[in-house]
C-alpha cells in the first residue's frame, strides 16, 4: 500500500508545523531539523514537486514571502548572511516531493571557511 501522506500539505497540523507567516499561495515555517538558528522553509500551499512548475503569480508570491520571512528571521536572530536553496530532485537531496525553499541564516564563524557558500554541496568545490 502506497503512503500518499505529504508533510507540507498537512499545513493545519500544529504538531508538525510552526508557521512563521503566509500569503494566499505560500506559507513559511521553521525547519523541523534546522542547520542554524532561524532556518526556515517557504512552501507552496498547492502540492507541486518542482520549482519549475511555479506559475508567474506563484513566483511573485514566493519572493514576497521569502522577503517577509527574512525580515522576521533578522529581527529574531540577527544573522550575518543567508543561504537560500531548493533541492530540485532526489539527486539534489530532496526527501519530500513537495517544493520547499530553504532560507538558512548564516553567522560569522559558523563554519571555518564559508567561501563558496552553496558550491559546498559538492565536497571540494566550494573553494576555487
Amino acid at each position: 500500500m502506497k503512503n500518499d501522506y505529504c508533510l507540507f500539505c498537512d499545513i493545519d497540523n500544529k504538531k508538525k508545523h510552526n508557521i512563521i507567516a503566509e500569503n494566499d499561495l505560500f506559507y513559511s515555517r521553521w525547519d523541523n531539523f534546522p542547520v542554524s538558528d532561524g532556518h526556515a522553509e517557504i512552501v507552496p500551499k498547492r502540492h507541486i514537486a518542482s520549482f519549475f512548475e511555479l506559475t508567474n503569480e506563484e513566483v511573485l508570491q514566493l519572493y514576497d514571502l521569502i522577503k517577509k520571512t527574512k525580515e522576521i528571521i533578522f529581527k529574531k536572530f540577527n544573522p550575518d548572511g543567508y543561504n537560500m536553496g531548493v533541492n530540485e530532485g532526489n539527486a539534489a537531496g530532496r526527501t519530500i516531493d513537495h517544493l520547499h525553499v530553504h532560507l538558512i541564516p548564516r553567522y560569522k564563524g559558523d563554519v571555518e571557511k564559508p567561501q563558496g557558500g552553496i558550491r559546498n554541496v559538492i565536497p571540494g568545490k566550494g573553494i576555487y
